[in-house]
């Protein structure tokens, strides 16, 4: 056996950067599109995640040159997801914009170095935040569960539901108390899920 480390094998640390690099290096370019097509709130906004994305920018080249790598320099243009002509266009790519970043912050987030988990966790937080400070909506929570919630039961199961769990399995002729103890999580795991 060659192999000495249990440890999965994982891409280096520069090919996370570098992907996060490039994630913001089309964020910037995104947000002087969108900052183009608002005005008034929308631009102060705009102009405050361009700064903010500009900001992580420096920061993703600054460690890539640290770490001995050179770091991509951005494209002249990139191709946008859709037509952006309107402030409501502008909003729809700028969440777009902010969800993409945090999916490339997630990558770098699993990393070894806790330094860069902790960069990466706190980027991923202000790219959350800011998407949904253009759209303050929450989608869907779970894959196959509906908006509403129908299908799912978040109640917390009232006390005297829990209560009869212990006395049923001790009339069951069972000894000792480890077997209760394994057979209350059970019922009541599916309720809390």
């Amino acid at each position: 056996m060659t192999e000495t480390s249990a440890e999965p094998a994982r891409a280096p640390a520069g090919d996370a950067l570098g992907r996060a690099l490039a994630a913001e290096h089309a964020a910037v370019y995104a947000y002087g599109v969108i900052g183009g097509r608002t005005s008034g709130a929308l631009l102060r906004r705009a102009t405050a995640g361009f700064d903010a994305h500009r900001a992580r920018r420096d920061q993703l080249r600054a460690l890539i040159t640290q770490r001995g790598g050179t770091p991509a320099e951005p494209g002249p243009t990139y191709s946008l997801p859709f037509a952006v002509r309107k402030p409501a266009d502008a909003v729809r790519l700028a969440v777009l914009v902010e969800q993409r970043v945090t999916t490339a912050y997630l990558e770098l987030a699993a990393d070894r170095d806790p330094a860069l988990r902790r960069i990466a966790a706190l980027a991923a937080q202000e790219c959350a935040t800011r998407a949904y400070g253009w759209q303050p909506k929450i989608g869907d929570p779970f894959p196959g569960m509906n908006r509403g919630g129908a299908d799912f039961d978040a109640a917390v199961p009232a006390p005297e539901a829990e209560t009869p769990a212990p006395d049923s399995s001790a009339s069951d002729g069972s000894s000792g108390t480890s077997g209760s103890e394994e057979a209350q999580p059970e019922p009541s795991a599916p309720e809390g899920q």
